[in-house]
């Protein structure tokens, strides 16, 4: 099962695949002509009353497979406002071809045909809310009609991410999905096929620009509290600048005060909170909690923290009671399988740091994706886990996904803090799962900018300046 939204990162990623979304739109329209074979007569009339997107296209697309002389398209709207290339190009074909297409431009000029078969391809996946005018008053008339309902994916008003259903939707006799189910098309009534449109598995299994776009920040928001430094500077102030770079709005670091200006000095932007003792203690720990509860934004819990015995007592203790966002890297990922928590724990160890954990060992992580899975799904306290490697794999114990974006210079100390710091930001905008696959793949893309001028030299502090790229430009290496 696959929610709107996923989907279209998938469909995203099968492009950069080499699957464009126009081969995609061909076999989507093909399996609903197939559907609409099936449940009509011979002979019998069909209308197609499709929007102005994607969807509409696949529906443009089936009317060519139909090749019926009883056939009407209607548009909502004018040809001229198609919104993508490839469905105002399906349009096109259909006008060339004296197919009976009709443009309405406004509720009321729609009159639905006398019709044997409706076909519903006015809006996809990705809408909620209650239906507006034209679509309000075109779903109105499907469902008055007695012709059989066909709809394009899911029906018109049929929220696929969060079941924000519209009350005036589309009631639908068939539902014609694609690549898989989505979640709730299991509680209607209707007949729901899945078809098969070529999608290769790789568009889900492997992190690509749809990852990206899944969870890229819409605006500047989110203020990520760091807790990191002592022993190491560098660390947290990296994590703290990423996050900055990544959309995060502040970026605070709680740091001992003996650190606190060498962390500082590393950049004016950073919000650098001292307290007293060198290291972090279970005294000091309480205090962090309550600033972290205060303000609800991601934690990012251990980079240059040090594996003092008292360090990782504050560590335990601190993740014992919160029940926030947590990214947990470097020093504090070993106390990780001890604990009880009910926070939303995003692990990020390298090779060693996941033998550590009790993990597997190997020197290619990507053979053992499926151990990965089924040993983060034995933590209960670990959400998400990003095992970072030549490959990364990241997964929730039950879905598991591979960023294969990175370089041989990534090797250079300070990747896994940017990295930590660009998911933490990310957290404010996606689900966890979402966050760390796109966060793995930017940071891993960032990299790979650098090393089209400097393969091996690049320092750690120069991905700083390539996330905003990643995530906002045009995204090429």
């Amino acid at each position: 099962m696959i929610t709107g939204s996923r989907m279209a990162a998938v469909d995203e990623n099968a492009a950069a695949l080499g699957v464009p979304r126009k081969q995609l739109m061909e076999s989507s329209g093909n399996a609903v002509a197939r559907a609409i074979r099936e449940v009509a007569k011979p002979d019998s009339s069909v209308a197609i009353v499709a929007g102005r997107g994607n969807n509409g296209g696949d529906a443009f697309a089936a009317a060519r497979f139909l090749e019926a002389d009883d056939v009407t398209t209607l548009l909502l709207g004018r040809a001229e406002n198609i919104g993508t290339e490839i469905a105002r190009e399906n349009w096109d074909v259909l006008e060339q071809t004296d197919h009976d297409t009709r443009e309405i431009e406004d509720s009321s000029g729609f009159d639905l045909p006398d019709a044997d078969v409706v076909v519903d391809a006015m809006l996809g996946t990705g809408i909620s809310g209650d239906l507006r005018e034209p679509v309000a008053t075109a779903a109105e008339a499907i469902n008055d009609a007695t012709a059989t309902v066909v709809a394009v994916d899911v029906p018109t008003g049929f929220d696929a991410d969060g079941g924000d259903h519209a009350e005036n939707r589309v009631e639908a006799d068939h539902v014609v999905t694609f690549h898989d189910a989505k979640p709730g098309l299991e509680d209607l009534t209707a007949e729901v096929i899945v078809a098969d449109i070529g999608i290769p598995a790789a568009a889900e299994r492997f992190v690509g620009p749809g990852d990206v776009s899944l969870a890229r920040p819409d605006g500047r928001e989110g203020r990520p509290y760091v807790v990191g430094g002592g022993p190491y500077t560098g660390a947290p102030a990296l994590a703290a600048q990423a996050a900055l770079r990544a959309g995060a709005e502040l970026s605070f670091v709680a740091a001992p005060e003996s650190v606190a200006d060498e962390i500082q000095g590393y950049a004016a932007d950073l919000v650098v909170q001292p307290y007293e003792e060198e290291v972090l203690t279970p005294g000091r720990a309480d205090d962090l909690l309550e600033t972290a509860r205060e303000y609800d934004n991601p934690v990012v819990l251990g980079p240059g923290l040090g594996t003092a015995d008292e360090t990782l007592e504050a560590a335990r203790q601190f993740l014992a009671s919160y029940d926030g966002r947590v990214v947990v890297d470097a020093d504090a990922l070993e106390i990780v399988p001890e604990i009880e928590t009910d926070a939303t724990l995003v692990c990020t160890p390298n090779r060693a740091e996941l033998v550590g954990m009790g993990g597997p060992d190997a020197s290619d992580l990507r053979p053992v994706a499926d151990d990965i899975e089924t040993f983060t799904a034995e933590l209960d306290q670990v959400d998400v886990m990003l095992a970072k490697g030549a490959t990364d794999v990241i997964t929730d114990g039950e879905r598991t996904r591979i960023s294969r974006s990175g370089t041989a210079g990534m090797k250079v100390g300070g990747t896994g803090d940017t990295l930590a710091g660009i998911v933490a930001a990310l957290l404010e905008y996606a689900e966890p799962l979402d966050a760390a696959s796109a966060g793995a793949h930017v940071n891993g893309l960032a990299g790979e900018r650098l090393a089209k001028d400097d393969e091996y030299g690049f320092l750690a502090s120069e991905l700083l300046e390539e996330i905003p790229a990643v995530l906002w430009g045009d995204g090429d290496v």
